[in-house]
Parts: C-alpha cells; sequence; structure tokens
C-alpha cells in the first residue's frame, strides 16, 4: 500500500536545487552578491544590473521562493541561508576570476610556496596580466614595476637570483628615499658573499635597505611589491624558469603579497655584518 504523499493526496511543491537557483541566471546571481553588505531598493538593483523590472521581478520570485531573499516596501535583503550562502559564494567567485584570467599560467606553475591560508584567499590578487619577455632577458628587471618602484615609498622583495645592473637600481631607490626590504634565500648569500663581499657589505649598511636571509630556497624565482603592484616571477611545475611573469594590483592584492613577505620574513635572519 502506497503511503507517500501522492497516496495522501498531497502534491510537493518541486524546487529548483540551489546550485541552479544561483548559478544559472546572472541575473540572480548578481543580486545575492548586491545585496550582501545591507538591503537595497528594487529601483537601485535595476540601475546597478542595468534591467527592467519585468526582466528581473520573475527572477527576484525565484530567489524568495528558495527563501534566499525577502523584501519590504519594494527593498530586498538576504535572508539568513542568504547571508550564509553568499559569504562563500564570494570567496569562490574571486577565486574563479582570478585564476580565469589566465589559468593556463596559474595551472603550470608551481604555488607550492603559498602557504595555506594565503592560498585560500588567492581571489584577493586582482587586475593580473601575463608578461611574456624574451627568452634572454628572464633574469633582467622589469622595467615598468623598477619605475613604479622609484614612485613608491617602500618596496618588498624576495628573490633566489639579483638581475645584473641591480646595484644601480638600488641606489636609485636610495635617491628616492624608497624604504626597500629584501629577503634573500640563503644560496644568494653565500654566492654574494663568495663573489663580492664588500659589496654584499655595503648593501647591508646602506639607508633605507633593510636586507635578510632566509634559511631555506624559495619555491619561486622572486616575489616583488612595491605601493602599485605585485610582481610574480614563479617557476613551473617542473622547477624550471620561463620568460612568464604575473603582475597584479589593487589594495587587497598589495595586502595579500605583504602578508606573503611577512610570512617568509619570520624566518629571516637580519644581515647587518659580513
Amino acid at each position: 500500500m502506497d503511503t507517500g504523499w501522492f497516496a495522501l493526496g498531497i502534491v510537493p511543491i518541486m524546487k529548483k536545487p540551489l546550485l541552479d537557483v544561483i548559478f544559472a541566471s546572472d541575473k540572480r546571481k548578481n543580486s545575492l552578491l548586491l545585496l550582501k553588505d545591507e538591503p537595497i531598493k528594487m529601483v537601485t538593483i535595476l540601475n546597478s544590473l542595468k534591467t527592467t523590472r519585468q526582466a528581473l521581478l520573475p527572477q527576484m520570485r525565484i530567489l524568495e521562493e528558495h527563501q534566499l531573499v525577502h523584501h519590504f516596501d519594494d527593498t530586498y535583503e538576504l535572508t539568513t541561508i542568504g547571508e550564509l550562502i553568499v559569504d562563500k559564494m564570494v570567496p569562490f567567485l574571486d577565486t574563479v576570476e582570478t585564476l580565469d584570467t589566465d589559468i593556463d599560467y596559474w595551472g603550470t606553475h608551481s604555488l607550492d610556496f603559498i602557504p595555506s591560508y594565503l592560498l585560500k584567499r588567492i581571489g584577493e590578487l586582482d587586475s593580473c596580466i601575463r608578461i611574456e619577455t624574451s627568452l634572454h632577458e628572464i633574469f633582467e628587471e622589469d622595467k615598468q614595476f623598477t619605475e613604479e618602484s622609484k614612485k613608491s615609498k617602500s618596496v618588498f622583495t624576495i628573490s633566489s637570483y639579483v638581475f645584473p645592473n641591480f646595484e644601480k637600481t638600488l641606489s636609485e631607490l636610495i635617491a628616492n628615499n624608497v624604504s626597500t626590504y629584501i629577503i634573500i634565500s640563503k644560496e644568494l648569500y653565500e654566492k654574494l658573499i663568495h663573489e663580492n663581499p664588500e659589496n654584499t657589505q655595503a648593501l647591508a649598511k646602506s639607508p633605507n635597505i633593510s636586507l635578510y636571509m632566509y634559511p631555506g630556497s624559495f619555491g619561486f624565482l622572486s616575489i616583488s611589491i612595491n605601493n602599485y603592484s605585485m610582481l610574480l616571477k614563479l617557476l613551473t611545475e617542473k622547477g624550471e624558469y620561463d620568460n612568464k611573469r604575473i603582475a597584479c594590483s589593487g589594495d587587497v592584492t598589495l595586502k595579500w603579497g605583504k602578508e606573503l613577505f611577512e610570512y617568509y620574513l619570520k624566518d629571516s635572519e637580519l644581515i647587518t655584518e659580513i
């Protein structure tokens, strides 16, 4: 004997899966994101999405039917469930957006050097572009980043190599009163003091320059942050160098980059004497 809902004469309401509700419509997804911080009037949502009331109302009804939003006096806000979901949506979509700018680069280069708490926040890297140089310029400085650095208040660098005219660039940063913080690998430190101890000593004692040695090696070529952008020169998954680098910008990006610098700084030793 069938004792289900239909046997009792009750027809259950069939709901869309929440993933379809949220992601199958850009209007629904973007409406949820707009409501992330506060209730918003319908006219503001319409203006933000550049759509019409006639086109948007059916989508808002679907969100209401699935307990994600409710409205009053033509103002919409997230429900408790809506807030829970949108809080998870934002970092997910940010991560997808960051990686989608150049999935071939991110997917073929090692990210193992990033601590887990920052890797989970990789979506904070904004406005990322790939820069390709000729193969013989792999170890050359990036001219645009250098010019930005000369106009910055501070520069943070983690590096396992030095480019050929690094002394000239550092002199220009000193002349411009740029506070410069450099972490180098132990291998690079030993190379510098072996090949040119006097210049390395002068570098360690230079005004506005703080030089640190990290006891291990890095899983990347270099990472630099100035007041305008962050430049990443990463190794491939095979641990090889190539002629590709990534530059990202934005306030949140710079904050992320400085946290990465601090992660390596905490295990580094300030160099004052050679």
